[in-house]
């Protein structure tokens, strides 16, 4: 249970807690402070900060003077930090200080560096020694450099954050919002309350597991902050501890992906049953296609309080459903909400009847239109109709209910048979042994293509190629078992999940030639 002194809504990291009030004191002296920086209204703020009281310092105070904060992944290294630096224009930068090492190389040298000491439950989580976790010497210290500024008098504004595609096309893209309309401010808090349950005043404790460097958390996040809600920071997901949180501070609402599920599914039942969970009321998921099965089972175990969304960092959130919807029409990922447009169009331009694959089109009219900075030609690629497509591929059933096949660029064409890799691996992640997987066409001399399974085994678990066509081949036609099988100790993917399907695919494209010898694969690692 809560203490009494968790009755007031805070933000709670491990051991530390801070009020309302003084966090919103923080946001009005960091806010004066990016000011004497010289920010200038629009003018980008980078921040490269794990979960933390900080993150919502920055994000607040930079929009508080109608500037994005441009969130870095903190898995990237110098190269990739200095391009989004020099792309999005942002000359001030908020850090961890653990993170410095691994991007100092690509700072430029007239960047305004802000470094954040790294807190007790992130050293501890990351296995961060004690001294990179200090301010270096010679450096501008976030807290102290805070309290040197009084507390900004300028009436606040709202500005988005100007989130980087995580660039599985080439270099990332930033998506820049237009500014938001007053109709489209209320109609955006509509949205939210219904995709994200979030709504003021009603006594909610948000839990967040996914870094808000990532598009989703990160506005989940900050509409729990904005509402006001009571938020729990769980530093990196682990299936255990995310009950043991739920149980202690009787969490109400959990922005989840489906790698998670599939994880808390795995943890043996006397671990499950150790916890108490009822205060869960609204748990959400997206960012990748959720396995029925997995949805099921997930319903089945914390009652009717999953719920699922489609959308994109371009898009927002278009459709979504509830576990009611998910039971009588599994494998859907929703339908149109209130703002939300879906089309699904052939490669012709016409549009797609009821049950045919096709593109899928969509925006969320609640959320103000967007360019890619400064790449008005993607932008322009992007769009159809006034909707706009970030490459998936599915259908409408005839009740409006949308499924997803694909990617467009992950579909696998194989002697002429058009293959998607997400079928696949909503199967074979259910294999014992399976603890993360990707399916994605590699070379053939003669089919154009084939598939290849990159699979990460469970920790101790040894698996063979044959076993898992095999188990492929009860359960899909025979074309859609991967000829190709390779174990790796660890896939390339964000904390999100999200697994880099390029890192693994382009060695095998990088030199091929059609009428040269097949693809190499890499060395089995299992």
């Amino acid at each position: 249970m809560t203490s009494r002194k968790e009755d007031r809504p805070m933000i709670i990291s491990g051991d530390r807690r801070i009020s309302y009030s003084e966090i919103q004191a923080r946001i009005r002296r960091a806010a004066s402070g990016f000011r004497a920086l010289g920010l200038a209204e629009g003018a980008p703020v980078a921040m490269m900060l794990r979960n933390d009281f900080a993150l919502f310092e920055v994000v607040a105070a930079s929009a508080a003077l109608g500037s994005p904060v441009v969130p870095i992944n903190w898995h990237l290294k110098a190269e990739e930090v200095r391009y989004i630096l020099a792309d999005s224009g942002a000359n001030i930068l908020v850090c961890h200080a653990d993170l410095l090492p691994q991007i100092r190389s690509g700072l430029p040298p007239d960047l305004r560096l802000l470094v954040v000491e790294t807190p007790p439950e992130l050293k501890a989580t990351f296995a961060v020694p004690a001294a990179l976790a200090q301010v270096p010497s010679g450096m501008t210290d976030w807290d102290r450099w805070r309290e040197d500024h009084p507390e900004s008098q300028e009436p606040p504004r709202r500005a988005a954050a100007m989130i980087y595609t995580s660039g599985t096309t080439g270099m990332p893209k930033g998506v820049r919002r237009m500014p938001m309309q007053p109709d489209q401010a209320a109609a955006s808090e509509r949205v939210g309350a219904i995709t994200y349950g979030i709504k003021p005043r009603e006594g909610q404790v948000v839990l967040i597991n996914g870094p808000m460097y990532h598009s989703a958390p990160h506005s989940y996040g900050m509409m729990a902050f904005r509402n006001g809600c009571t938020i729990v920071l769980q530093p990196r997901f682990e299936a255990e501890e995310l009950l043991a949180l739920i149980e202690r501070h009787r969490v109400t609402h959990i922005h989840m992906v489906p790698t998670m599920f599939v994880r808390l599914l795995r943890l043996p039942d006397t671990v499950r049953r150790r916890y108490d969970l009822s205060s869960l009321r609204f748990v959400v998921h997206g960012a990748a296609p959720c396995p029925p099965e997995v949805k099921k089972a997930m319903i089945d175990w914390w009652g009717p309080v999953i719920n699922e969304y489609f959308g994109s960092t371009e898009t927002g959130i278009p459709v979504w459903h509830s576990a009611e919807e998910a039971l009588k029409k599994p494998g859907t990922v929703g339908r149109a909400i209130e703002g939300g447009i879906i089309r699904i169009f052939r490669d012709d331009g016409s549009q797609c009847g009821a049950g045919e694959v096709g593109e899928i089109y969509m925006r969320q009219r609640a959320v103000p239109d967007f360019d890619y900075h400064g790449k008005a030609q993607a932008r322009a690629e992007a769009g159809r109709d006034g909707l706009v497509s970030v490459g998936d591929v599915g259908y409408l059933d005839e009740d409006g209910y949308l499924f997803l096949c694909d990617r467009k660029r992950d579909m696998v064409i194989s002697g002429g048979v058009n293959i998607y890799p997400a079928e696949i691996e909503n199967v074979l992640i259910g294999m014992h042994g399976v603890r993360d997987c990707a399916v994605f066409g590699i070379p053939d001399a003669e089919y154009g293509e084939r598939l290849c399974a990159c699979i990460e085994p469970e920790r101790g678990v040894q698996l063979s190629a044959a076993a898992v066509q095999a188990f492929l081949r009860e359960r899909l036609a025979n074309f859609k078992v991967p000829k190709e099988v390779q174990f790796l100790d660890a896939m390339p993917r964000e904390a999100t999940g999200k697994i880099f399907k390029r890192k693994l695919r382009d060695p095998y494209w990088a030199d091929w030639k059609p009428d040269g010898p097949e693809p190499a694969a890499p060395k089995s690692r299992a």
